[in-house]
């Protein structure tokens, strides 16, 4: 029995090291999580999306989900992350005026608030 357990641990490691291996992205599991979504049930080993996170049936012993999304680590406190729900598309706009992306790097260190900032608008 403990054997059996020991397999499956490692065979849901791999599957969610597997549907994440290509970006460093969070993924979460869930062993009282039933493979149903929307009114359909999912076997073992198939996958489906709710909004931004790819989750896969790991019947018997739960549901494994990562995002799909590349969230940025390293902005100024003056942006803010956006995810457009529908496609999942991650962009930084201005904390003050969410309509004007946010491009941190070389040249753009100003705060808006403090005054003019160098921006390079995206074109």
């Amino acid at each position: 029995m403990a054997g059996q357990r020991t397999v499956m641990i490692i065979l849901i490691g791999v599957s969610l090291w597997a549907m994440c291996s290509a970006a460093p992205m969070e993924c979460h599991f869930n062993s009282q999580a039933l493979c149903k979504y929307e009114g359909r049930l999912y076997s073992m080993g198939d996958t489906w999306m709710e909004g931004c996170l790819q989750c896969t049936c790991l019947h018997p012993v739960g549901v494994g989900c990562c995002e799909t999304v590349h969230w940025p680590v390293d902005f100024p406190p003056w942006c803010e992350v956006r995810v457009e729900s529908p496609v999942c598309k991650v962009t930084l706009v201005l904390t003050s005026d969410p309509r004007l992306p946010c491009i941190p790097g070389e040249g753009n260190s100003l705060d808006p608030s403090h005054g003019v900032m160098n921006m390079k608008l995206a074109g």
